[in-house]
């Protein structure tokens, strides 16, 4: 991405979002303060910001202090729990009015979101003359938003940058195609392997010319 030294940048992060689209695309999670030092370059970062859910159990607390501790500032609202079981934790209205209440100190907002409904937002901060830029998964982006913003990071093609394991490592993930979607070997076992795995473990050798199980392996660097 091309930035200039004296352009002045906000990052506004839809944090559920993304963790969701890295953990059901490729098994893995976004290293977010390496994704921000990679939009903004060497320009002016005004303010990072991610916008998280807490649930009751505050089971995300060691997450909220890797983003503090990455230098983005964390807001947070209470995860809703409606009686069918059902979690909401809205951010986007939120979003949007800070994206308006930066738009008169900064030179460009970068939205890091794949999420569709930040279309007339992003119209709206274009023609103020701010340059908005989205972030997200190729895969999971919509099609409007990739059209209405003026630039487009598709962190699919940075994984082995951007991405790392559970244990915090970098992934070293499988070539995307240009429509976005992954190879048939993906660099991550999903449920079905992992419980095929454990069974094959339990079970022994298959009967029938005594092979042993074949080992998935997690490829990480």
């Amino acid at each position: 991405m091309i930035k200039r030294p004296e352009q002045r940048i906000v990052v506004l992060i839809d944090t559920q979002n993304m963790y969701h689209s890295a953990k059901h695309l490729y098994g893995a999670h976004l290293n977010f303060g390496k994704l921000v030092e990679t939009l903004v370059g060497d320009s002016q970062l005004i303010r990072a910001i991610a916008y998280v859910a807490t649930s009751k159990t505050g089971e995300e607390k060691g997450f909220f202090g890797a983003l503090t501790a990455a230098g983005i500032e964390v807001k947070s609202k209470n995860v809703i729990e409606f009686a069918s079981g059902e979690r909401k934790a809205d951010w986007d209205v939120g979003i949007a009015i800070d994206a308006v209440k930066f738009s008169d100190r900064v030179d460009s907002v970068v939205l890091v979101t794949g999420d569709g409904d930040f279309v007339p937002l992003v119209e709206y901060l274009k023609a103020k003359g701010i340059s908005v830029t989205a972030a997200a998964f190729g895969e999971s982006t919509s099609k409007l938003l990739k059209e209405a913003v003026d630039e487009y990071f598709n962190i699919s093609e940075h994984t082995a940058e951007l991405l790392m394991a559970g244990g915090g490592r970098a992934t070293r993930s499988r070539k995307v195609s240009d429509e976005g979607r992954m190879g048939k070997k993906h660099a991550f076992k999903n449920d079905e392997e992992i419980e095929e795995q454990k069974s094959l473990k339990r079970k022994g050798p298959r009967s029938g010319g005594g092979k042993k199980p074949v080992r998935r392996v997690r490829v990480t660097t």
